[in-house]
């Protein structure tokens, strides 16, 4: 297995953290970096208001001395303010690689025209990355989209070519369309379709790795040069070493399976993290309780405690909780499976005339960027 090439970088092994909204943040990506190598990439940041230098956006923009590469992504839609902020990006050393967003299926952004739904555009995917690349001067630019809008509008082979011929340095392909959102299973034979018109640059392969298996499993059917992992690390950050043993050893690479009295050492460390980071303890325990669930999937916990973690006001609440937990209970077998959102959507929803043309230059009106960064 080789390591991952993007430009002049280097990443070894060859995975992905995936921005996710509300997660990737600078403690969450601290304790997968802390597990294993690879490239974590920060929350989804919005062209708009990065130029714009809004304050939330330059706060998750704030990466650890000790964190490099420093990877952010970028959501836009229009060329000009794309190449507006790549260039910020640039000449301020805000980051050593840019990757751009292609892939969201959340109503909010592709009815604007933006994620998931851009790429249908062929023309205006191809002036987006031009006027990326055009403005990144020695970083690298890397792409994540979907196969397309749904099945009947795939976009993904054309999408991969373009990127291509516009120097994109790497396209990672959620194996899902946005109408699928995170529901069904993962197309990795899409993946496979991928990686075979698009040999210039490494393809990356993402959906439905809850587990080190599974990534080997997909880098061996598709033949993708790395795995991009989202929703299989919520909770689960040591998932990241798992990885790393497995691109070391192959199969046979030692797991991680720590006892519950771990995965309590890390849940408080993650809630300490981000009280740190936010500067706000209220906040952090707010922000930290969607985590409760993933990390306490699968062992048994009475459902008075758990509410009880879920509802903490504060780390004193917190700790006092996790130290009611059976801390010497075993790592529960058969958790490798679904986090998070899986269920398909009915429709996309998208700008009224969008899908009339699909190589028309029509770029969404002004207030289809999002204002404010993390999705």
């Amino acid at each position: 297995m080789e390591s991952l090439k993007l430009g002049s970088l280097e990443v070894w092994p060859p995975v992905v953290l995936a921005p996710m909204a509300g997660i990737t943040n600078a403690p969450f990506r601290t304790l997968c970096r802390e597990q294993g190598g690879g490239l974590f990439v920060c929350e989804m940041i919005t062209t708009r208001a990065l130029v714009e230098r809004n304050a939330k956006t330059l706060k998750m923009i704030r990466f650890d001395p000790s964190e490099k590469p420093r990877s952010i992504q970028l959501y836009g839609v229009d060329p000009v303010t794309v190449g507006r902020a790549v260039r910020m990006i640039a000449e301020e050393d805000l980051a050593d690689h840019v990757d751009l967003n292609f892939g969201c299926p959340v109503p909010k952004v592709t009815r604007r025209g933006g994620g998931s739904a851009l790429p249908y555009k062929r023309n205006l995917l191809r002036a987006i990355l031009r006027e990326a690349v055009r403005n990144a001067g020695s970083l690298p630019v890397t792409m994540k989209m979907r196969k397309g809008i749904d099945d009947d509008h795939l976009t993904y082979l054309d999408a991969g070519r373009i990127a291509v011929e516009e120097g994109i340095a790497a396209v990672a392909l959620h194996g899902r369309t946005a109408v699928q959102h995170y529901g069904g299973t993962a197309d990795w034979q899409a993946i496979a379709r991928l990686k075979e018109a698009v040999t210039e640059i490494p393809v990356l392969g993402n959906g439905d790795i809850w587990s080190a298996a599974d990534a080997l499993r997909m880098m061996a059917e598709t033949g993708c040069d790395g795995v991009v992992v989202g929703r299989g690390c919520l909770g689960r950050p040591w998932l990241f070493a798992d990885l790393a043993a497995a691109c070391e050893a192959g199969a046979g690479g030692e797991l991680a399976r720590p006892a519950l009295g771990r995965v309590a050492e890390t849940m408080e460390r993650h809630a300490t993290l981000l009280a740190e980071c936010f500067g706000s303890e209220q906040h952090a325990v707010a922000d930290f309780r969607k985590h409760v669930g993933w990390y306490l999937k699968g062992f048994t916990v009475g459902a008075d405690l758990r509410r009880r973690l879920a509802t903490s006001e504060t780390l004193a609440d917190l700790r006092q909780g996790l130290a009611e937990l059976d801390l010497a209970q075993p790592w529960p077998e058969g958790v490798d499976a679904p986090r998070g959102k899986t269920h398909p959507r009915d429709r996309v929803h998208l700008p009224a005339g969008w899908l009339d043309d699909p190589y028309e230059v029509v770029v969404p009106s002004a207030d289809a960027e999002l204002e404010t960064s993390g999705g």
